[in-house]
Protein backbone atom coordinates (compact mmCIF):
# COMPACT_ATOMS: atom_id res chain seq x y z
CA UNK A 1 0.00 0.00 0.00
CA UNK A 2 1.42 3.25 -0.85
CA UNK A 3 2.16 5.67 1.70
CA UNK A 4 0.36 9.52 2.18
CA UNK A 5 1.37 12.37 3.64
CA UNK A 6 -1.56 14.87 5.01
CA UNK A 7 -0.37 19.00 6.19
CA UNK A 8 -1.46 22.01 6.11
CA UNK A 9 0.41 24.07 2.94
CA UNK A 10 2.68 26.27 4.51
CA UNK A 11 3.30 29.86 4.02
CA UNK A 12 6.88 29.67 2.13
CA UNK A 13 4.59 27.75 -1.14
CA UNK A 14 2.07 30.10 -1.15
CA UNK A 15 0.98 31.11 -4.38
CA UNK A 16 3.34 28.29 -6.03
CA UNK A 17 1.70 25.81 -8.69
CA UNK A 18 1.07 22.62 -6.94
CA UNK A 19 3.37 20.40 -8.60
CA UNK A 20 6.29 23.06 -7.85
CA UNK A 21 5.05 23.69 -4.06
CA UNK A 22 4.42 19.32 -3.54
CA UNK A 23 8.28 19.02 -4.48
CA UNK A 24 9.54 21.64 -2.65
CA UNK A 25 7.45 20.27 0.50
CA UNK A 26 8.33 16.57 -0.08
CA UNK A 27 11.63 16.58 -1.23
CA UNK A 28 10.55 15.39 -5.08
CA UNK A 29 11.34 15.86 -8.31
CA UNK A 30 8.82 18.17 -9.91
CA UNK A 31 8.43 15.91 -12.97
CA UNK A 32 7.33 13.21 -10.26
CA UNK A 33 5.00 16.20 -8.58
CA UNK A 34 3.49 16.40 -11.55
CA UNK A 35 2.89 13.34 -12.30
CA UNK A 36 1.41 12.90 -8.74
CA UNK A 37 -0.97 15.78 -9.85
CA UNK A 38 -2.21 14.55 -13.11
CA UNK A 39 -2.44 11.52 -11.77
CA UNK A 40 -5.51 12.57 -9.04
CA UNK A 41 -2.76 12.27 -5.65
CA UNK A 42 -2.54 15.37 -5.25
CA UNK A 43 -5.96 16.87 -3.22
CA UNK A 44 -6.19 20.43 -1.15
CA UNK A 45 -8.99 20.74 1.26
CA UNK A 46 -10.52 17.31 -0.05
CA UNK A 47 -10.50 18.22 -3.83
CA UNK A 48 -8.69 16.84 -6.14
CA UNK A 49 -6.51 19.48 -7.88
CA UNK A 50 -3.90 19.38 -11.15
CA UNK A 51 -0.34 20.34 -11.18
CA UNK A 52 -1.14 24.08 -12.40
CA UNK A 53 -3.46 24.89 -9.28
CA UNK A 54 -2.05 27.53 -7.54
CA UNK A 55 -1.64 26.72 -3.29
CA UNK A 56 -2.74 28.84 -0.36
CA UNK A 57 -1.21 28.79 2.75
CA UNK A 58 -3.07 27.25 5.10
CA UNK A 59 -5.01 24.72 3.07
CA UNK A 60 -5.12 21.05 3.92
CA UNK A 61 -3.05 19.04 1.37
CA UNK A 62 -2.72 15.27 1.37
CA UNK A 63 -0.41 13.38 -1.31
CA UNK A 64 -0.08 9.93 -2.09
CA UNK A 65 3.20 9.60 -2.59
CA UNK A 66 5.11 7.19 -5.63
CA UNK A 67 6.12 3.67 -5.11
CA UNK A 68 9.57 3.71 -3.38
CA UNK A 69 12.00 2.74 -6.55
CA UNK A 70 13.75 0.03 -7.15
CA UNK A 71 17.73 -0.31 -5.91
CA UNK A 72 19.32 0.27 -9.93
CA UNK A 73 21.60 -1.81 -11.37
CA UNK A 74 25.07 -1.78 -12.31
CA UNK A 75 25.27 -3.84 -15.21
CA UNK A 76 28.94 -4.47 -16.68
CA UNK A 77 28.57 -3.07 -20.20
CA UNK A 78 31.83 -2.66 -22.18
CA UNK A 79 32.28 0.58 -23.71
CA UNK A 80 34.75 0.72 -26.88
CA UNK A 81 35.86 3.91 -26.68
CA UNK A 82 36.50 4.82 -22.94
CA UNK A 83 39.81 4.85 -22.22
CA UNK A 84 41.41 3.93 -18.89
CA UNK A 85 44.09 7.08 -18.90
CA UNK A 86 45.43 6.26 -15.33
CA UNK A 87 44.61 3.81 -12.90
CA UNK A 88 46.18 2.30 -8.93
CA UNK A 89 45.11 1.33 -6.05
CA UNK A 90 43.23 4.66 -5.34
CA UNK A 91 42.16 6.26 -8.33
CA UNK A 92 40.96 5.77 -11.84
CA UNK A 93 41.20 8.34 -14.10
CA UNK A 94 39.26 7.92 -17.83
CA UNK A 95 38.30 9.91 -20.52
CA UNK A 96 34.72 9.40 -20.83
CA UNK A 97 33.22 9.64 -24.80
CA UNK A 98 29.81 11.25 -25.34
CA UNK A 99 26.66 9.20 -24.94
CA UNK A 100 28.17 7.79 -21.72
CA UNK A 101 26.59 8.63 -18.23
CA UNK A 102 28.33 8.73 -14.95
CA UNK A 103 26.56 5.95 -13.68
CA UNK A 104 23.09 4.40 -13.87
CA UNK A 105 20.17 6.91 -12.99
CA UNK A 106 16.34 6.72 -13.77
CA UNK A 107 15.19 7.07 -16.94
CA UNK A 108 18.77 6.35 -18.17
CA UNK A 109 19.49 3.08 -19.72
CA UNK A 110 22.37 3.67 -21.97
CA UNK A 111 26.23 2.86 -20.89
CA UNK A 112 27.48 4.18 -18.15
CA UNK A 113 30.97 4.62 -16.43
CA UNK A 114 30.81 2.42 -14.05
CA UNK A 115 29.50 -0.22 -15.72
CA UNK A 116 32.13 -0.18 -18.04
CA UNK A 117 35.17 0.12 -15.54
CA UNK A 118 33.01 -3.12 -13.98
CA UNK A 119 33.31 -4.64 -17.27
CA UNK A 120 36.38 -4.00 -17.76
CA UNK A 121 37.38 -6.13 -13.81
CA UNK A 122 38.00 -3.22 -12.01
CA UNK A 123 36.80 -3.58 -8.65
CA UNK A 124 35.82 -0.63 -6.80
CA UNK A 125 35.47 -0.98 -3.03
CA UNK A 126 34.49 2.48 -1.66
CA UNK A 127 30.81 3.38 0.13
CA UNK A 128 27.49 4.99 -1.04
CA UNK A 129 24.89 3.88 -3.27
CA UNK A 130 26.00 1.11 -5.32
CA UNK A 131 25.03 2.26 -8.35
CA UNK A 132 27.61 5.47 -7.69
CA UNK A 133 30.14 3.21 -6.59
CA UNK A 134 33.51 5.46 -6.97
CA UNK A 135 31.54 8.24 -8.24
CA UNK A 136 33.07 11.92 -6.81
CA UNK A 137 31.89 14.17 -9.99
CA UNK A 138 30.19 13.72 -12.93
CA UNK A 139 30.29 14.73 -16.32
CA UNK A 140 26.71 14.94 -18.60
CA UNK A 141 26.39 12.34 -21.34
CA UNK A 142 26.59 14.96 -24.12
CA UNK A 143 29.77 16.17 -22.69
CA UNK A 144 33.05 14.25 -23.44
CA UNK A 145 36.22 14.49 -21.56
CA UNK A 146 38.06 13.39 -18.10
CA UNK A 147 36.75 11.73 -14.69
CA UNK A 148 38.61 10.68 -11.68
CA UNK A 149 36.45 7.79 -10.26
CA UNK A 150 38.05 6.80 -6.75
CA UNK A 151 38.83 3.08 -5.79
CA UNK A 152 39.52 2.94 -2.36
CA UNK A 153 37.68 4.32 0.67
CA UNK A 154 40.81 6.20 1.26
CA UNK A 155 40.59 7.79 -2.24
CA UNK A 156 37.18 8.08 -2.04
CA UNK A 157 37.02 10.54 1.23
CA UNK A 158 40.01 12.61 0.02
CA UNK A 159 38.66 13.20 -3.73
CA UNK A 160 35.35 14.09 -2.62
CA UNK A 161 36.86 16.38 0.13
CA UNK A 162 39.05 17.98 -2.73
CA UNK A 163 36.31 18.80 -4.55
CA UNK A 164 33.36 19.77 -2.37
CA UNK A 165 36.23 22.22 -1.25
CA UNK A 166 37.49 23.56 -4.48
CA UNK A 167 40.78 22.10 -4.32
CA UNK A 168 40.45 20.22 -7.82
CA UNK A 169 41.83 21.85 -11.14
CA UNK A 170 38.51 21.09 -13.61
CA UNK A 171 39.59 22.61 -17.32
CA UNK A 172 37.44 22.17 -20.21
CA UNK A 173 37.57 24.08 -23.64
CA UNK A 174 34.34 25.19 -25.44
CA UNK A 175 33.55 26.42 -28.64
CA UNK A 176 31.39 29.08 -28.59
CA UNK A 177 29.35 30.87 -31.01
CA UNK A 178 30.45 34.87 -31.48
CA UNK A 179 33.18 36.49 -29.85
CA UNK A 180 33.26 37.31 -25.70
CA UNK A 181 33.92 41.28 -24.58
CA UNK A 182 36.31 41.17 -22.62
CA UNK A 183 37.87 38.16 -24.58
CA UNK A 184 38.63 36.88 -21.00
CA UNK A 185 37.08 36.95 -17.53
CA UNK A 186 34.70 35.42 -14.81
CA UNK A 187 30.99 35.18 -14.76
CA UNK A 188 29.61 34.89 -11.38
CA UNK A 189 26.20 34.62 -11.43
CA UNK A 190 23.52 31.40 -9.50
CA UNK A 191 22.36 28.66 -11.42
CA UNK A 192 18.98 27.56 -9.95
CA UNK A 193 16.44 25.17 -12.26
CA UNK A 194 14.50 26.71 -14.86
CA UNK A 195 11.33 27.70 -14.42
CA UNK A 196 9.78 25.80 -17.11
CA UNK A 197 11.35 22.82 -18.05
CA UNK A 198 12.80 19.80 -14.94
CA UNK A 199 16.07 19.21 -16.84
CA UNK A 200 16.80 22.29 -18.19
CA UNK A 201 18.93 25.01 -16.00
CA UNK A 202 19.59 28.98 -15.82
CA UNK A 203 20.65 31.63 -14.01
CA UNK A 204 18.79 32.98 -10.92
CA UNK A 205 18.31 35.20 -8.62
CA UNK A 206 17.96 32.56 -5.70
CA UNK A 207 20.05 29.74 -7.67
CA UNK A 208 23.57 28.44 -6.15
CA UNK A 209 26.66 30.53 -6.15
CA UNK A 210 28.37 29.24 -10.08
CA UNK A 211 31.78 30.95 -10.85
CA UNK A 212 32.77 30.42 -14.44
CA UNK A 213 36.94 31.52 -15.43
CA UNK A 214 37.27 31.85 -19.26
CA UNK A 215 40.41 32.90 -21.79
CA UNK A 216 39.98 32.75 -25.40
CA UNK A 217 42.15 30.42 -27.27
CA UNK A 218 41.58 31.08 -30.41
CA UNK A 219 38.86 32.99 -32.61
CA UNK A 220 36.76 32.40 -35.91
CA UNK A 221 34.87 34.27 -38.01
CA UNK A 222 31.86 32.83 -36.14
CA UNK A 223 32.88 31.55 -32.93
CA UNK A 224 35.46 31.56 -30.34
CA UNK A 225 37.60 28.14 -28.65
CA UNK A 226 37.83 29.40 -24.70
CA UNK A 227 39.77 27.63 -22.25
CA UNK A 228 37.54 27.48 -19.37
CA UNK A 229 38.45 26.86 -15.59
CA UNK A 230 35.20 26.27 -12.92
CA UNK A 231 35.50 27.03 -9.43
CA UNK A 232 32.06 25.38 -8.66
CA UNK A 233 30.35 22.21 -10.50
CA UNK A 234 26.95 22.99 -11.34
CA UNK A 235 24.95 20.96 -13.02
CA UNK A 236 25.18 22.42 -17.00
CA UNK A 237 27.33 25.51 -15.16
CA UNK A 238 29.23 26.46 -18.43
CA UNK A 239 26.72 25.79 -20.86
CA UNK A 240 24.37 27.92 -18.60
CA UNK A 241 26.43 30.61 -18.50
CA UNK A 242 27.45 31.14 -21.54
CA UNK A 243 24.07 30.98 -23.05
CA UNK A 244 22.84 33.85 -20.49
CA UNK A 245 25.96 35.45 -22.16
CA UNK A 246 23.83 34.88 -25.53
CA UNK A 247 27.55 32.97 -26.17
CA UNK A 248 26.19 29.58 -26.39
CA UNK A 249 28.04 26.35 -26.80
CA UNK A 250 28.31 25.53 -30.54
CA UNK A 251 25.75 22.48 -31.48
CA UNK A 252 23.90 23.20 -28.16
CA UNK A 253 20.61 23.51 -29.20
CA UNK A 254 19.00 22.98 -26.10
CA UNK A 255 20.27 26.34 -24.75
CA UNK A 256 20.16 28.82 -27.68
CA UNK A 257 22.70 27.45 -30.26
CA UNK A 258 21.81 28.24 -34.15
CA UNK A 259 21.27 24.97 -35.47
CA UNK A 260 22.04 25.96 -39.22
CA UNK A 261 25.70 26.78 -37.86
CA UNK A 262 25.55 23.39 -35.90
CA UNK A 263 24.79 21.63 -38.82
CA UNK A 264 27.65 23.60 -40.70
CA UNK A 265 29.92 22.07 -38.52
CA UNK A 266 29.00 18.68 -37.96
CA UNK A 267 27.58 18.51 -34.56
CA UNK A 268 25.16 16.46 -32.94
CA UNK A 269 25.89 17.74 -29.45
CA UNK A 270 27.84 20.74 -27.52
CA UNK A 271 31.26 21.84 -28.27
CA UNK A 272 32.33 21.15 -24.76
CA UNK A 273 35.29 18.98 -23.79
CA UNK A 274 36.75 18.64 -19.87
CA UNK A 275 40.55 18.80 -21.14
CA UNK A 276 42.90 18.68 -18.57
CA UNK A 277 42.10 17.55 -14.53
CA UNK A 278 44.70 18.09 -11.98
CA UNK A 279 44.57 17.55 -8.06
CA UNK A 280 46.56 15.96 -5.49
CA UNK A 281 46.91 12.23 -5.27
CA UNK A 282 45.62 10.88 -2.06
CA UNK A 283 48.11 8.24 -1.68
CA UNK A 284 50.99 10.80 -1.27
CA UNK A 285 49.16 14.43 -1.71
CA UNK A 286 51.21 14.65 -5.11
CA UNK A 287 49.97 17.06 -7.86
CA UNK A 288 48.92 14.53 -10.65
CA UNK A 289 47.38 16.46 -14.23
CA UNK A 290 45.78 14.89 -17.25
CA UNK A 291 45.41 16.17 -20.18
CA UNK A 292 42.67 14.74 -23.16
CA UNK A 293 42.85 15.31 -26.56
CA UNK A 294 39.70 16.42 -28.31
CA UNK A 295 37.18 13.30 -29.87
CA UNK A 296 36.83 13.49 -33.58
CA UNK A 297 33.50 15.24 -34.08
CA UNK A 298 34.76 17.77 -31.86
CA UNK A 299 38.34 18.26 -34.05
CA UNK A 300 36.20 18.38 -37.36
CA UNK A 301 34.13 21.14 -36.22
CA UNK A 302 37.36 23.04 -35.63
CA UNK A 303 38.65 21.99 -38.55
CA UNK A 304 35.96 23.33 -40.46
CA UNK A 305 36.22 26.60 -39.29
CA UNK A 306 39.99 26.84 -39.84
CA UNK A 307 39.39 26.15 -43.07
CA UNK A 308 36.80 29.26 -43.74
Amino acid sequence: MRESRSLPVPDGVDGMRADAGVARILGLSRTVAGRLADDGDVTVDGAVVGKSHKLSAGSWLDVVLPEPEQPLRVEPTPVEDLDVVYHDSDIIVVDKPVGVAAHPSVGWSGPTVVGALAAAGYRISTSGAQERQGIVSRLDVGTSGLMVVAVSEHGYSLLKRAFRDREVDKGYHALVQGHLDPSEGTIDAPIGRHRGSDWKFAVTANGKPSVTHYDTVEMFAAASLLDVHLETGRTHQIRVHFSALHHPCCGDLTYGADPVLATRLGLERQWLHARSLGFAHPADGRYVEFVSPYPKDLQQALDVLRRA
